[in-house]
């Protein structure tokens, strides 16, 4: 297995549209949410060490979650756990853990994948960064992987590359906002867009060239620590600077500034379980089109159903379609499938309402 080659796991984020099974204390990427028996972040680095020395997979999350990292990734040093002070979006922490890394092996090439996705074929997969990894150890370039669209989804962002590329990896045109269904639409018919699944590979040396270019006040804020990275001395000077960081993300702070931006399309099939109905859509159904996990069912006259609770519990569900049914402690959700995005909205009435411990 090649030493150059690494991994940085994102695996800060909340997941608050998971509530109430993921919250500020036990977000969605330390749950088995699809009842495999593996949770999302376990999932996540078995896939990387596929192709990646486990040794060489960094997890990047916040410092309230170091316990549940090593709870869950027992064979993991500490020097693979960057921890996160504040919350400042996905640049500061990626930009901190490449100086890390660089400071290490000037010839690394790494990827940088969120901690909590949904990928069926791992093998295509592997594939998929293979042929990105040879592309970045030679190319001064920062690639993304896309996926090829199946409906005109308004959740996600999209990238458009230059159709007139006939080769396998094309260049970016730009980087286009979540946008309104019709907006969609066109993009679809037009055959050049994907969406952005926000896996990143690129050289070492690419992408802290990047931010030295497009981000100079980031980069100098975390360049004074080069002396103390992979040193006792590190977490001192992170926990005294690292609060002093802009908080923006990766695709504004370089991707969208860049002009050596790259994309290959995923052969993999790919969900980003950002809510209740992704993760309907990828479960297995009963023959009333119910998705369970964990829980034993009795249902009547009732189909299209998300229900998840703790292991066997016997949940009767009698006319009731198209709802999320979670049950987990003292929280008890049933709510519209067709209402999902709202969940936001109601964990902070709930905050409001009976207090933070809740959310």
């Amino acid at each position: 297995m090649n030493k150059n080659y690494y991994a940085i796991l994102m695996a800060g984020g909340v997941g608050s549209r998971f509530w109430p099974l993921s919250t500020q204390e036990f977000p969605k990427q330390f749950h088995d949410m699809l009842g495999t028996g593996e949770t999302l972040i376990q999932k996540t680095f078995s896939r990387l060490s596929h192709i990646i020395p486990k040794e060489n997979i960094f997890i990047l999350t916040n410092e309230r979650y170091n316990d549940l990292v090593f709870e869950q990734l027992p064979k993991v040093t500490k020097r693979q756990v960057v921890l996160e002070p504040a919350m400042r979006n996905t640049a500061p922490c990626i930009l901190y853990a490449a100086l890390k890394i660089q400071k290490e092996n000037k010839d690394a090439v790494i990827i940088v994948a969120p901690s909590d996705h949904w990928i069926e074929d791992e093998n295509a997969f592997t594939e998929n960064v293979q042929k990105a990894f040879d592309f970045c150890a030679t190319n001064d370039a920062l690639m993304t992987l896309g996926i090829k669209p199946t409906f005109p989804n308004t959740g996600y962002g999209y990238i458009e590359y230059d159709k007139s590329n006939t080769s396998n990896i094309k260049s970016v045109n730009q980087f286009r906002e979540k946008p309104d269904y019709n907006t969609a639409k066109e993009f679809i018919a037009k055959g050049n867009f994907l969406w952005n699944a926000g896996i990143f590979i690129w050289s070492v040396n690419s992408v802290v060239n990047a931010f030295k270019i497009n981000q100079p006040e980031l980069y100098q804020l975390f360049e004074r620590g080069i002396d103390v990275y992979n040193t006792d001395f590190e977490d001192d000077f992170i926990k005294d600077n690292y609060g002093k960081a802009e908080n923006i993300s990766v695709d504004y702070a370089i991707m969208e500034k860049s002009n050596n931006v790259y994309v290959l399309t995923a052969t993999f099939d790919w969900n980003d379980l950002g809510t209740w109905g992704s993760l309907y859509d990828k479960l297995d159904k009963d023959s009333q089109q119910n998705a369970v996990v964990n829980a034993q069912i009795l249902a009547k006259d009732a189909s299209g159903n998300m229900i998840r609770t703790n292991k066997n519990k016997i949940v009767i569900i009698d006319g009731l379609k198209d709802y999320i049914i979670v049950d987990k402690d003292e929280v008890l959700l049933i709510f519209p499938k067709a209402k999902e995005q709202d969940i936001k909205k109601v964990l902070q009435k709930v905050k409001d309402k009976f207090g933070e411990s809740y959310g």
